[in-house]
């Protein structure tokens, strides 16, 4: 049985990849309609379904899309401090939720989230996931795989660096010009990141400590741009998180560092080395059709509903764990590199 499933969010999300998306789940979903806040960005989905807006008038909100007995579940693409508003009133209504990561702009407000998802208030059995494309990346489930093989987690580094600039698709939407939460785009996208490290580190290395220093590099990219980080683990080993949406340098890159070798993630392309670095016995494995994951998250959550069981990749825990250690590090920032603890990593 097709499980009715509306999209709430008219923006370049919706549009490229989430409504090709839930096509693609199609064995499982059926896009039954479509709200955003404004009638125009509905529209630009050219979806032939039903659509709902804040100016449609009466009988056209939000709100009325829930009270539909053929939609059962909806996914939320909504800026970041909009959203707990919108998961709360779908699980009120017992509609299933996949809503954006991050969980919440801070959190304070993921917690206060997670409190009311696990209250008597939500309807019906209703389940909430949390959407974080990285954690289903087939790369890195591969990489997360080798990483297992070869011991002992020893260190690691990661680097992803980037130039936002004004005019680019991301950068052109209100609520991240001026972002009313912190980190900026290092909020918005870092999450991506920090999720992917903690996916090929495993619970064998858990992250519980951090320091960081932040700083914007450019002004039209607030609060800031740029953290580098050490973050210690609970085997005491510790690695580097370097990100940027505001330098010169541009690339990607993972390493896990092992007993026996190590892992590198360079966008789709894995690199698993036996032994030193140096020694060059090294095998290379690319997933050139992975795209950017969002069709297998949705297909992973898909699956999920039609089972009765939910995703523990999509689980709001780990979402909260991710916006821990990236508000962690604004925090050590904001204190010329002070010391901060971990307590909500799994």
């Amino acid at each position: 049985m097709s499980i009715g499933v509306a999209i709430i969010g008219g923006g370049i999300f919706s549009l490229t990849p989430l409504e090709p998306a839930v096509q693609a789940a199609s064995s499982h979903l059926t896009l039954k309609a479509i709200y955003s806040r404004s009638i125009k960005s509905a529209k630009a989905l050219e979806a032939n379904v039903d659509l709902y807006s804040d100016d449609s008038g009466s009988g056209n909100t939000y709100y009325d899309l829930l009270l539909r007995d053929d939609i059962q579940a909806v996914i939320l693409a909504l800026p970041i401090p909009a959203q707990p508003e919108y998961v709360e009133a779908a699980l009120a209504a017992g509609k299933h939720v996949l809503s954006e990561k991050p969980i919440a702009k801070d959190i304070t407000s993921a917690q206060k989230l997670i409190d009311y998802y696990k209250s008597d208030k939500v309807k019906g059995g209703a389940t909430w996931g949390v959407a974080e494309n990285f954690r289903f990346l087939d790369s890195f489930l591969f990489a997360r795989q080798e990483v297992q093989k070869l011991g002992r987690v020893l260190g690691f580094r990661v680097k992803m660096f980037g130039n936002v600039q004004p005019g680019s698709k991301y950068f052109e939407t209100a609520w991240r010009k001026k972002p009313e939460y912190q980190g900026g785009f290092l909020l918005d996208g870092g999450v991506h990141f920090i999720a992917a490290t903690r996916l090929l580190l495993g619970e064998e290395a858990t992250p519980t400590a951090l320091t960081a220093f932040t700083t914007l590099l450019q002004e039209h990219l607030p609060p800031v741009d740029t953290v580098n980080s050490v973050w210690q683990t609970k085997t005491g080993i510790s690695g580097t998180f370097s990100v940027s949406f505001g330098t010169t340098l541009s690339g990607s890159e993972y390493v896990i560092a092992c007993e026996k070798g190590s892992v590198a993630v360079e966008f789709s392309k894995v690199t698993v080395r036996l032994g030193m670095e140096k020694d060059k016995k090294e095998t290379v494995k690319e997933f050139k059709e992975e795209g950017a994951g969002v069709k297998q998250e949705v297909a992973a959550w898909a699956k999920s509903l039609s089972e009765g069981t939910p995703n523990p990749g999509q689980a709001p825990e780990q979402a909260l764990a991710d916006l821990e250690i990236l508000e962690k590090m604004l925090k050590s920032g904001e204190n010329q590199g002070a010391a901060q603890s971990l307590k909500y990593q799994l």
